[in-house]
């Protein structure tokens, strides 16, 4: 996994809001980038709905929220919609930001090792620095643990 106080690594990747995002054309503006499962199972809708109750605070802070999953553009629609999400998901389809983020492998699931999704987010700053790293995130409360990082930024 990426650690604080590294550079993140640079990535461009398909949005919901209908143009590739890419990383350093954020540069300027704090970044939360939230990698998740699965669009529409529970925990995943009870965490981007968490950032979607914070989203203006968020966003006085002066950051832009994304969230990723392996999820095609297609489901994130769907997602969005049902949930009346007003930030952009990123379709990672074949893992390769997830990989470089450390996001993507080996996890337990139901006592079960498997390979997948990692519930991470990771908190950047304006200059590209990863200033904070959530790994193996708990979805209650996950959302206001982050903003308090945002607003000490």
């Amino acid at each position: 996994m990426i650690e604080e106080g590294r550079k993140a690594p640079d990535f461009k990747l398909p949005s919901t809001d209908g143009k590739a995002i890419r990383l350093r054309d954020l540069r300027g503006q704090n970044v939360v980038l939230f990698f998740y499962p699965k669009d529409s199972t529970p925990g995943c809708t009870r965490e981007v709905c968490g950032f979607q109750e914070n989203l203006a605070r968020i966003k006085r802070t002066g950051t832009v929220l994304l969230g990723v999953s392996p999820d095609g553009l297609a489901s994130h629609e769907k997602f969005r919609g049902d949930f009346k999400l007003r930030f952009a998901l990123l379709a990672d389809e074949d893992k390769k930001v997830a990989t470089k983020y450390g996001a993507w492998g080996e996890k337990v699931l139901y006592g079960k090792k498997v390979v997948g999704m990692i519930r991470s987010t990771f908190v950047i700053d304006a200059q590209g620095t990863v200033r904070k790293v959530f790994p193996r995130v708990r979805v209650d409360g996950h959302a206001e643990k982050v903003l308090e990082v945002l607003e000490a930024l």
